[in-house]
């Protein structure tokens, strides 16, 4: 009896030491917190937030707005709301309107259903969400419940689009509870994944020029793939299952894509870490790209993180991309570089070095490096002060 009394002690004191070691571990300073603060800061100290709310702007804020949450520091959310406010809380605007005349789509009655002008609602939503005021939901709710009674589900004809839209409705079926968000959803969705998934690549061309009238192919004769094309879908993907219920009951179709997707990805992925602007044939337009790195790099970490994809067989993929991330792509100054300019394909005439900056590369970049901070099973809100 002795014996097993001075066992259990010894048991209790060995697992209280190295409870108390996981969470010395846990709580580690991690330096991804500093690197996440030098971007953002750099970006906002460098950038006006009075400008418009078209995608490549909205997409830096999406970004923008999870630093924010994950850090809490309120010069982020604030600089997100000055730059809602000077958009009044709307999409497209006065000139902006009249580019998007789709009149097939009910444009006459002031409805802009292209998916570049509704991005802006996830942030403005994001923004509710701290602060519930109805008029930054209001202009969302009225677009998007416009485009949801439409019969039609031919909204989505490339691949930008599913990062754009896609996370809007689920943020949206969150502030209401109203499931004809996700159905819509559902509905756009399989058109759009009809059109342009490639189910033996298990990749997706970025618009059905890629395939009609003739295939598009690289230099060597294969199939065409743009890797920020294929990094918007995969990081749409994972912010539509962050919101969308467990139980909803198309989730299932979402998950499988979302695993496939990850899988025809990481197969591609170059040795140095980063994905070529053509994910099947670097030759057609050498060298590293940094936006749809960094969105490979935020899905497949938010896949792991949230337990649909496999730590150990993901672990080297996310390793040598986060590498090329914050060695290569990350400046001194706090930039990042080798960012594609707006474009549609694997363009060789367009220089990508380390002076090429854009928005939408900071907020994919700040993406990855958030999750890698969850990644690294790391809560800083227990034990630093964040920078508020």
């Amino acid at each position: 009896m002795r014996r097993l009394l001075l066992l259990l002690m010894l048991l209790a004191v060995v697992c209280t030491a190295n409870a108390k070691h996981k969470k010395k571990i846990k709580h580690k300073p991690s330096a991804t917190i500093g690197i996440i603060t030098r971007v953002n800061d750099y970006w906002q100290q460098n950038h006006s937030p009075e400008v418009r709310s078209f995608w490549d702007e909205a997409a830096y804020h999406t970004g923008n707005m999870e630093a924010y949450k994950l850090l809490c520091v309120d010069r982020w959310r604030d600089y997100s709301e000055a730059w809602a406010s000077h958009n009044q809380w709307q999409g497209a605007r006065g000139t902006d309107k009249a580019k998007w005349q789709y009149k097939t789509y009910g444009e006459g009655q002031n409805h802009v259903l292209f998916g570049d002008w509704q991005i802006c609602f996830q942030t403005y939503i994001d923004l509710y969400e701290i602060d519930k005021e109805e008029h930054k939901i209001a202009r969302a709710i009225e677009v998007m419940d416009y485009e949801v009674s439409q019969p039609q589900c031919d909204f989505w004809w490339w691949a930008d689009a599913l990062y754009m839209v896609m996370p809007v409705m689920t943020k949206l079926y969150k502030v209401t509870g109203d499931e004809k968000y996700l159905d819509k959803l559902y509905d756009n969705f399989r058109w759009a994944d009809a059109l342009m998934y490639d189910s033996i690549e298990h990749l997706y061309y970025r618009d059905a020029k890629y395939i009609y009238p003739k295939v598009t192919t690289t230099c060597n004769g294969g199939k065409s793939f743009w890797a920020r094309g294929d990094g918007w879908v995969l990081a749409g993907l994972a912010r539509v299952l962050s919101d969308m219920p467990h139980d909803y009951r198309h989730r299932p179709f979402f998950e499988q894509r979302f695993r496939e997707l990850a899988e025809g990805v990481a197969r591609v992925q170059r040795p140095d870490g980063y994905w070529s602007r053509s994910m099947l044939c670097e030759e057609d337009a050498p060298g590293p790209e940094t936006s749809g790195t960094a969105f490979f790099t935020y899905g497949m970490l938010w896949g792991v993180n949230n337990g649909l994809l496999d730590r150990a067989a993901y672990a080297p993929v996310i390793d040598r991309a986060w590498d090329y991330l914050i060695h290569t792509a990350l400046q001194p100054d706090g930039s990042v570089g080798f960012v594609q300019p707006i474009g549609e394909k694997p363009d060789p005439s367009k220089t990508v070095d380390a002076r090429s900056q854009a928005n939408f590369g900071v907020g994919a970049f700040l993406l990855a490096a958030c999750e890698h901070l969850r990644y690294e099973n790391f809560f800083p809100a227990d034990d630093i002060d964040a920078g508020r």
